[in-house]
């Protein structure tokens, strides 16, 4: 009688990645998510200025308690909050109300923010729906990723109301107060400045540059660290720049011919939309170069070179460029300097006294 013969038995190898799939697996999971929300009638006009252009690596968010204006914003995903509250006709001016809206669907707009390293934050201080919702928003954030080392960054990007503007000057103090605390940064563009850069430009193009400027700092740091470029920003050195750096000031400019380096970089500087007391006290310095095919890797270093030599010794400094096939025969040169301090935040309020009429 045959025995029966033992079954032959397989061990199973388990599959093992390959390296170049565990690179590919470490680089996605490495690569930073980058979330731009616009708050109020001006952060979402910034928003609709990016998707309008194009932005390669980042998510664009719109949120408002105006239903009209939030119709015509462009964005990814647009959130109408405060619908309770306000019914879809905005917060009249009051921030209050435009906190009070925010809290009221806080959920839906951190269910859009969850899993970013990086999250902007845009919005023109002074006015109701802007100004309420973005300290709130900050607020939210803080406390959500309190004590979490693997919390985004968070910059706020804002703009100030002009100096005749008094009561909108006063809620912008108080605001910019609140998310100078709540934010690891927050880059501030002070509209008073534009009449000093763009006083001599019609006053629709005027008011277009602090929008402009805006759009161009998120889009350009967007795709710099999102996307291959001729120099890539690092996310681990952005971090380190802004984490707890408080008020950072923007300046960009354009040059062209031979000297376009040069002269990119000196609008760069001497167009700052802020107001910085001591420049020596600056923490860091973020340079972001863009230009045409022609763009060499000398120009670069050289707008990098010069600005170096305005700041002190210690400042830590960051630099990408980006090949832009718009900017033909044209250089531009965004600088932002984190750590700085503006005299805005201890100006006394200004109170006009009878106004006197001659005949």
């Amino acid at each position: 009688m045959e025995q029966p013969q033992e079954e032959t038995q397989f061990e199973e190898t388990p599959y093992r990645e390959t390296q170049e799939e565990k690179i590919q697996k470490y680089a996605r999971m490495a690569a930073p998510t980058v979330v731009a929300v616009g708050l109020g009638g001006a952060g979402c006009n910034v928003i609709s200025w990016a998707k309008e252009r194009g932005i390669t690596g980042g998510k664009l968010v719109a949120v408002n308690t105006d239903a009209t204006h939030l119709m015509i914003t462009k964005a990814d995903k647009r959130i109408l909050i405060g619908e309770k509250l306000t019914r879809g006709l905005g917060s009249g001016g009051y921030a209050e109300v435009g906190e009070k809206a925010l809290y009221e669907n806080a959920n839906e707009v951190i269910y859009e923010l969850s899993k970013s390293n990086i999250i902007f934050m845009v919005a023109g201080l002074g006015g109701g729906t802007g100004t309420g919702s973005i300290v709130g928003l900050a607020d939210v954030l803080r406390k959500k990723f309190a004590g979490n080392p693997m919390a985004p960054l968070i910059v706020g990007v804002v703009t100030l109301p002009f100096e005749v503007e008094t009561a909108r000057m006063a809620s912008a103090k108080r605001g910019l107060s609140r998310l100078k605390s709540s934010c690891d940064s927050v880059v501030v563009i002070d509209n008073n400045r534009l009449v000093k850069v763009a006083g001599n430009l019609p006053f629709r193009e005027a008011l277009g540059v602090a929008n402009t400027t805006v759009g161009k700092f998120v889009k350009g740091v967007t795709e710099t660290i999102t996307t291959a470029s001729l120099i890539n920003l690092d996310y681990a050195d952005l971090k380190a720049i802004m984490t707890g750096s408080g008020l950072a000031s923007i300046g960009i400019g354009e040059g062209t011919g031979e000297t376009r380096v040069e002269t990119a970089v000196e609008k760069a500087l001497n167009g700052r939309l802020l107001d910085i007391e001591d420049v020596t006290k600056a923490q860091g310095l973020l340079i972001h170069v863009s230009g045409g095919e022609d763009l060499t890797l000398s120009e670069v270093n050289r707008a990098a070179e010069i600005m170096k030599r305005s700041l002190p010794p210690k400042v830590k400094i960051i630099w990408g460029a980006r090949v832009d096939k718009e900017l033909k025969g044209a250089v531009s040169v965004m600088a932002v300097v984190t750590g700085v301090e503006s005299a805005f935040l201890r100006k006394n309020e200004k109170h006009l006294g009878p106004i006197k009429f001659k005949f």
